[in-house]
C-alpha cells in the first residue's frame, strides 16, 4: 500500500513539474484514461480494506476499463457523436459509489 501510494504521488508529482502538454484532440482518451485508473485504484482500495483484494481481478479490470472507455472515445470520435461520455458519467458514478463505501469502511473502524 506504501509503495502504490509513493508510486502515485512521484506520477503526480512528475505530471505537473514535467509541463507536458496533452493535445487538445487526445483530449478524450486521456479523460476517460484517468478515469479508469482512479476507478480501479478506489475499486482496488474498497476490496483490500474488506480484505478481498486479488491482483488478477485488480489488473484485469483495469485493463479491460481502460480498453472499453478508449474503444467507446474512438467509435464516439469516428461517428462524430461524444460517446466517451458514457464513459466519464460510468466511471463517475462508480468512483462515487467506492469513494462512499470506503469512507463507510473506514468510518467504522475509528
Amino acid at each position: 500500500m506504501l509503495l502504490a501510494t509513493v508510486g502515485l504521488m512521484m506520477g503526480l508529482l512528475l505530471g505537473f513539474v514535467s509541463g507536458v502538454r496533452i493535445p487538445p484532440h487526445l483530449a478524450p482518451y486521456t479523460a476517460v484514461a484517468l478515469l479508469a485508473a482512479a476507478d480501479s485504484l478506489l475499486g482496488g482500495l474498497r476490496s483490500s480494506l474488506s480484505g478481498t483484494f486479488d491482483d488478477t481481478i485488480f489488473v484485469s479490470g483495469l485493463l479491460s476499463n481502460a480498453l472499453l472507455a478508449a474503444l467507446l472515445a474512438f467509435v464516439g470520435d469516428r461517428m462524430g457523436i461524444n460517446l466517451y461520455l458514457a464513459a466519464v458519467v460510468a466511471f463517475g458514478v462508480r468512483i462515487f459509489q467506492n469513494l462512499a463505501i470506503i469512507r463507510r469502511m473506514l468510518l467504522l473502524r475509528v
